[in-house]
């Protein structure tokens, strides 16, 4: 399975807690303390600029996000969690393989020389 999570602070850290970034509405010190579990757990994952993916059996996945939704929690009186699951059983690689079968097809209609535009105004 796949899963795809984002995990993020609110609220004022207890006290003596660390800061979620250096900016007032920055979080990225407490996504890179959920990330840093995540690799750590030594799970395919990828990071992009809103979600974390990690790749793996249903129950280490879980533990995974579990723990990195509580290494954020050390940021505020709240953590927010969005997870989206591709559930696929016997299947692994996909990390990888979704990307690569998207690339082969948009190469097989010559849709990756076809540049995004975008609409007037955007």
């Amino acid at each position: 399975m796949i899963v795809a999570f984002s995990v993020s602070p609110s609220g004022a850290a207890p006290e003596g807690g660390p800061s979620a970034g250096s900016e007032p509405d920055s979080v990225h010190s407490a996504v890179a303390a959920a990330v840093a579990v995540v690799r750590a757990s030594g799970l395919p994952n990828h990071t992009s600029s809103m979600f974390t993916e990690v790749e793996g059996e249903w129950d280490e996945v879980m533990a995974v996000v579990k723990a990195a939704t509580e290494a954020v929690g050390a940021f505020g009186s709240r953590v927010s969690l969005v997870l989206k699951a591709d559930i696929r059983p016997g299947r692994t690689g996909e990390l990888t393989g979704k990307v690569e079968r998207l690339e082969a097809a948009l190469g097989a209609t010559d849709h990756a020389a076809s540049p995004v535009t975008a609409a007037p105004g955007a």
